[in-house]
């Protein structure tokens, strides 16, 4: 035999060898994919709910480690990986694909281990998403020690003044495989904000002098005029300070004018629209294109009408003056004063809106800039017209949000335990006018696996959805607090020793 053939006999064996090696290598690592596959469908049930015996076991390894055992802190830690991979693996093969939830925090969150029990219980119930409430009823979520804004932070315990909730929500989700969103209320600024000496000028007001704390009547509610300057520097400052803790989004609430009660539901005269504060007026005056434009709309929006006597008066006044003139008005030589007053009518309308959609655009800028997702929540109906020549008081404008961010339509219809048409009419009117790559994430309230607030359980409003709307991939639930209740009632409500 000669050396040659030798040679040639050791190396086929040495390529044999190392083809057994890699084919027991890919067979222990298609085995170990299996073992995870099945593992993760074993710990997790329907919506990507985990089981009781795995919620057990992480809670007890929790509880251990906040005692101060190492070794079940070490254990716990590494559930919560193996869980962000079996709750990964399991929205990436069930609809929806995003789960969200929506969570306000307390000043009781700042216990140790509070956070990380408030999210091992989102993760259990099979969200992949969380909405943080960090600017809401004239308070923001900032640490005081880091809180430039106008509004006190939430946490004013003496010694919690470095305490960030927010960065731990994030931190504490992203190790749980949570996306963290930022939910922020927009136009109405709160009562503490309200209350400012300094900002007394900056409230939306109608035509009747209210401002929105008196027409609500429930005191929380303190819309700005999005005209004002002054308003417009305090949310930035605001928002650019939640984009620092670098959420995985930031969402927009309270995008519109606040809603009255009964026949104030309704706008159908120019003294129902919050146009008459001193910005909105100053840029409803600079929409005339001449003189004689501007006087008009002055004396439009300080009698709520105008007349023929009107019109004679403002020709004597700018007599070298064609047709009065404003943005969008084309002059005809039969036009009544009829016409004229609609025309005004249309025009305070379209300008009380563009307030909103301007607002909306300024307060996404500093997340968009920081490459930060955005998303729009509003009413589906909120920009209905009502009977002839009325509008709902919100006057929310979301066919105008631009397609680019998020889209969150708050679907809450109520129209029966068993009965989801109503929620399903919300979503598709959304949908529907929805730009083409624009993602539509309906909010739904109720809870799982049974009615409540005569709505159906948050299962059937889901397979409701994906009837009517199958596009649609993504859904949130409103909120922890009815999913949860006691944990809500006790963070609360707690007393911070």
């Amino acid at each position: 035999m000669s050396n040659g053939f030798l040679k040639g006999t050791r190396y086929r064996q040495r390529l044999y060898r190392a083809a057994v090696a890699t084919l027991v290598t890919t067979s222990s690592l298609v085995s170990q994919s299996w073992w995870l596959t099945q593992t993760a469908q074993a710990q997790t049930q329907a919506y990507c709910q985990f089981s009781n015996a795995a919620i057990a076991e992480k809670e007890n390894l929790r509880v251990s480690a906040l005692k101060g055992n190492a070794d079940s802190d070490k254990r716990y830690k590494a559930l919560l990986k193996q869980h962000a991979d079996y709750l990964r693996q399991c929205r990436d093969r069930t609809w929806p694909n995003t789960q969200a939830i929506w969570l306000r925090l307390y000043p009781c969150d700042v216990r140790a281990g509070s956070i990380d029990e408030i999210l091992d219980r989102i993760v259990n119930r099979g969200y992949n998403q969380v909405y943080v409430e960090v600017f809401f009823d004239g308070q923001t979520l900032l640490p005081v020690s880091e809180n430039p804004t106008p509004w006190p932070s939430v946490i004013r315990t003496p010694g919690s003044e470095n305490v960030d909730l927010l960065a731990q929500a994030i931190q504490k989700g992203h190790e749980r495989g949570l996306r963290v969103y930022a939910w922020m209320y927009t136009m109405n600024f709160g009562y503490s904000y309200a209350q400012r000496y300094d900002r007394q000028g900056i409230l939306a007001r109608n035509g009747r002098g209210e401002t929105s704390l008196s027409f609500v009547k429930d005191g929380s509610q303190a819309f700005i005029d999005p005209y004002s300057q002054q308003a417009k520097t305090d949310y930035y400052q605001l928002v650019q300070a939640i984009a620092k803790r670098r959420p995985d989004g930031i969402l927009f609430d309270y995008i519109r004018y606040p809603r009255g009660s009964g026949s104030d539901s309704v706008v159908t005269k120019v003294q129902d629209l919050w146009i008459y504060g001193e910005a909105a007026q100053k840029a409803l005056y600079d929409r005339a294109l001449n003189n004689k434009g501007r006087e008009l709309i002055a004396r439009y929006i300080r009698q709520g009408s105008i007349s023929d006597g009107d019109i004679a008066a403002v020709n004597q006044l700018y007599p070298g003056e064609g047709p009065a003139l404003w943005q969008g008005r084309t002059p005809s030589p039969t036009e009544t004063v009829a016409t004229l007053k609609w025309q005004l009518w249309q025009l305070s309308v379209a300008h009380a809106a563009q307030g909103v959609i301007d607002f909306l655009s300024l307060a996404t800028l500093p997340a968009q800039r920081s490459g930060i997702k955005a998303g729009a929540v509003f009413f589906p109906d909120g920009n209905q017209g009502v009977g002839r020549g009325g509008y709902d008081s919100r006057l929310q404008p979301w066919d105008r949000f631009p397609g680019s961010i998020e889209w969150h339509p708050m679907s809450y219809g109520v129209c029966g335990n068993s009965n989801t048409s109503c929620i399903e009419s919300l979503v598709k009117r959304v949908a529907d006018r929805a730009p083409g790559n624009t993602q539509v994430i309906p909010a739904l309230a109720g809870t799982w696996g049974r009615p409540v607030s005569n709505r159906p359980s948050l299962e059937a409003q889901m397979q409701a959805i994906r009837r009517v709307a199958p596009q649609i991939n993504s859904v949130s639930h409103f909120a922890y607090s009815w999913q949860d209740p006691q944990s809500d009632r006790d963070r609360k409500f707690c007393q911070i020793q």
